[in-house]
């Protein structure tokens, strides 16, 4: 019978003569960091694996990527909900790891520089996070989507207290897997994309690293998952692969101008109460969409001149799925209030307050382009709202 690992949050796996030891780490843990560098360094293994993909290591190595920001970019390739909440994601943890002493990510960095140091092969065996984000939100419906962005932006300027001592517990696989079952209750189509593929994709990542002796560093949350998985085939393909969205999915952006179109045609053939005019239907719309995307926008604290343009834009740019009007005023309030190189610099700090959020141009810029998409649709809700009980009489 084999002694037991001198390290207790290490599990140990073999298969024909090779060795992997999972190490299940919490990100916002000190005791994780020095456990981490005492099993590489008492191993020396040939391969060390990190949860980690291209894009988040570089993010993690990178110290200048906030200066390199192009809001220009963000908006055009629509990535501004992707970076809204990874910058709710991140303040969360970094607020945690301001006050238990410790960088979140400081354990995958300590596999990093035990593997040059020791002259291990270094893998990154994730998922890319991108891959990972989108089937997750593909996953959702239309209203678990809503609640889902709603918690996201309160996470914004979440100040939950956490104790180490909770950290260290998350260890325990028994409370993990009593978690992880609670949150397969309330959330299963989330934790299938988020965690149950990637357990998979990691297992398997793992797997193929080269080497007889390999340490792998990963989320503690992934270890049941992964020994669960030990051995199975995974297909990596299909768990990288975007499903295309559903007929409903697909149709629900065009549901709006649908339904002003039936009003307006109803309205002009004098089906409802009496036959209506033309222009007073199309005021009852466009007043309350132009006046809600203004709002929106000015809620943010745009120049004028870009609540001018939501105001605009916002009856036009409702009526086709592929134009927000955050198109129209996000890039309009970029341009006049341009973000510095200093400005990206301070992205991650300014964005843990609201105040923060208000005074770097570059997250102002953000707040335009979400405002204004948020009052552009509820001002058109609103609008045919107006528009039904006008045709109706």
């Amino acid at each position: 019978m084999r002694e037991p690992l001198p390290w207790p949050n290490v599990t140990l796996l073999e298969r024909d003569d090779r060795r992997f030891y999972i190490v299940g780490t919490a990100h916002v843990s000190a005791k994780s960091v020095d456990e981490v560098r005492e099993v590489i360094r008492a191993l020396r293994p040939d391969t060390v694996c990190v949860e980690l993909c291209q894009t988040r290591y570089d993010a993690m190595t990178d110290e200048t990527r906030w200066r390199k920001l192009d809001i220009f970019q963000v908006l055009r390739q629509k990535k501004v909900l992707f970076l809204m909440a990874n910058l709710a994601l991140s303040g969360f943890q970094r607020r945690l790891g301001e006050r238990l002493g410790v960088k979140p990510g400081a354990e995958l960095m300590a596999a990093i520089d035990e593997a040059q140091a020791h002259d291990a092969k270094l893998v990154l065996v994730d998922r890319d996070i991108q891959a990972t984000l989108k089937r997750t939100w593909a996953s959702l419906g239309f209203f678990r989507k809503l609640t889902v962005m709603s918690e996201l932006l309160a996470g914004f300027f979440s100040k939950e207290e956490i104790t180490e001592a909770q950290l260290e517990k998350m260890k325990d696989r028994d409370v993990l897997s009593d978690m992880l079952a609670e949150f397969a209750r309330q959330a299963p189509e989330i934790k299938e994309p988020l965690i149950d593929e990637r357990d998979r994709w990691l297992i398997s990542s793992i797997d193929e690293a080269p080497g007889r002796t390999i340490v792998a560093v990963v989320g503690a949350g992934h270890v049941p998952g992964m020994v669960a998985h030990f051995g199975q085939p995974v297909d990596r393909d299909a768990l990288a692969r975007i499903p295309p969205p559903g007929p409903v999915a697909r149709a629900m952006p065009w549901l709006l101008p649908a339904v002003l179109i039936g009003l307006l045609v109803y309205g002009l053939s004098g089906q409802g109460a009496d036959g209506q005019d033309l222009e007073d239907m199309l005021l009852a719309w466009i007043l309350p969409t132009a006046i809600g995307c203004a709002v929106g926008t000015a809620a943010a604290l745009a120049h004028p001149l870009t609540v001018l343009a939501g105001f605009l834009a916002a009856p036009l740019t409702t009526l086709h799925p592929a134009i927000a009007a955050g198109m129209v005023t996000g890039p309009l309030e970029a341009w006049r209030r341009r973000p510095t190189v200093a400005d990206c610099e301070a992205v991650r700090d300014d964005a843990d307050t609201l105040k923060g959020w208000y005074g770097n141009p570059f997250l102002r810029v953000l707040l335009v382009f979400f405002l204004s998409n948020l009052g552009a649709a509820v001002g058109a809700w609103i609008g045919l709202g107006a528009l039904a009980r006008l045709v109706a009489g």
